[in-house]
């Protein structure tokens, strides 16, 4: 295959980058997952979410840093590798691919839930079989076209959600007769305290409340195929403070304040459930309607970002070069077909275990997102260390409360997979977790060659057309 074959195009202009942004953090974790964060914590998750966006923006600012200055396909996968050595680097891309893989499994399993409220009597695998194919044929499709699927999708998500909060703040204020105004917010302290499962039961929370921000790290792979990365990367990132507040904070608080949080179970999203509870029965319909439409964005995302990375694998020897095969349109083809193929794993596992598969799915996906973002913040750390005075000065997006900020966002993510191994639910996530890092350093040893230099790989291809 020609050079030209095995490259990307920078497809991606800033409207497509600053909505993937938004959208990777307003998905099953949000619309679904809150549900069992709510049920082990009570009104306490909202400090976790609090203390969880904190940590996953300095993580996506340390990967900001290093992706303005390197913009590639491979993103943090090339940087561990870089900075960390070639078996970080080749641990650190195929866990993130195994991560995406099971938040996919995640999404699509939210997905059958969510039909099953239009449609109880359809098996939920037959949903999960139908939107892997569709979502799968999408990213077959031109890299704008991604782009622009994945821009409105993230808009109807985000719309929902500003609705969403100023209806429900309508309805702590006037009532309209489904709510009684004298509790205003007391909901949120009243039934048990602030705290109503101690402090173990916040702690607990922890485990899902990660899994909320995992594929946030998406905006580092998006500079492969970003028109202008050096602008469009730090406008991206710099907006995940706002979104934390008001996407997940906000959003929570407003659901918890008008019912009890004990009212909120995990058999459907407690969006919709709020909005069924009050008697607003079109607004859950609508609702379903945009919660879906958040599974959908999140899939889209996950393929898209695991296909990327395994593309930047291969052209590092560190994946089979099969890999490497990109269609006319600019799209790794093959890493696509593989991602979909996996995919029906899903199909097998909502058929055997349609109760418990989100919570095991969940955890696993939590440990993988958490590695990922330690090697992360571990390979900015080494390549902050190696600089001068002088080219730190040069950098045009450097992170900030250097070097704190990341020592205790370290620490925080390692006190997170404690929580999971402690945790009876999450500790499966654990075993698993630590049995594929143990196979990927054997494949490692046996397979793996020494892969080419970095700067002998090429990137993306020029093009002459924007968005």
């Amino acid at each position: 295959m020609n050079k030209t074959a095995e490259v990307l195009t920078r497809g991606l202009n800033a409207r497509h980058i600053r909505f993937i942004a938004l959208g990777s953090a307003i998905g099953t974790g949000l619309f679904y997952g809150s549900a069992e964060a709510i049920n082990r914590a009570g009104p306490s998750v909202l400090l976790a979410y609090l203390i969880g966006g904190a940590a996953i923006y300095i993580v996506l600012r340390a990967l900001g840093e290093m992706a303005v200055s390197n913009p590639v396909s491979g993103s943090f996968g090339e940087y561990a590798s870089k900075h960390l050595g070639p078996l970080a680097g080749f641990m650190t891309g195929w866990t993130y691919t195994f991560e995406m893989i099971i938040v996919c499994l995640a999404d699509v399993t939210a997905f059958g839930v969510y039909m099953g409220l239009w449609f109880p009597d359809v098996p939920r695998w037959i949903w999960v079989l139908s939107i892997i194919f569709f979502i799968g044929a999408i990213n077959l499709l031109h890299v704008k076209v991604f782009g622009e699927v994945e821009f409105w999708f993230s808009l109807v998500k985000i719309v929902a959600i500003v609705a969403m909060i100023a209806g429900g703040i309508a309805i702590l204020i006037f009532g309209f007769g489904v709510h009684d105004t004298s509790t205003g917010v007391s909901h949120l302290w009243a039934d048990g305290g602030f705290f109503p499962e101690g402090f173990g039961g916040f702690v607990a929370c922890f485990a899902i409340v990660m899994f909320a921000f995992g594929g946030t790290e998406i905006i580092g792979i998006t500079a492969g195929e970003a028109e202008n990365p050096e602008r469009t990367i730090p406008r991206a990132i710099n907006t995940v403070p706002v979104r934390i507040i008001l996407f997940y904070v906000l959003t929570l608080a407003v659901i918890m304040a008008i019912n009890p949080w004990q009212s909120i179970s995990g058999e459907s999203s407690p969006f919709v459930q709020i909005f069924q509870g009050l008697g607003i029965g079109p607004a859950a319909t609508v609702l379903n309607i945009v919660v879906i439409t958040a599974a959908l964005s999140a899939i889209n995302s996950d393929i898209f970002g695991a296909g990327r990375m395994m593309f930047g694998m291969a052209q590092r020897g560190q994946a089979p070069a099969v890999m490497k095969q990109v269609s006319r349109n600019g799209v790794p083809w093959m890493t696509v077909v593989i991602m979909t193929v996996t995919l029906l794993v899903g199909v097998l596992l909502n058929y055997l275990i349609p109760d418990k598969v989100f919570l095991v799915i969940a955890s696993i996906a939590t440990f993988a997102t958490i590695f990922v973002w330690l090697m992360i913040l571990l390979s900015h750390y080494r390549s902050r260390r190696r600089m001068s005075p002088e080219e730190v000065a040069e950098l045009k997006f450097p992170v900030p409360f250097w070097p704190y900020g990341q020592l205790i966002t370290i620490g925080f993510l390692v006190f997170v997979i404690g929580v999971i191994a402690f945790d009876t639910d999450s500790r499966v996530a654990l075993a698993v977790g630590v049995g594929w890092l143990v196979l990927l350093f054997i494949a490692y040893r046996r397979w793996v060659r020494q892969e080419p230099e970095p700067e002998d790989v090429p990137v993306a291809a020029p093009v002459t057309e924007r968005a």
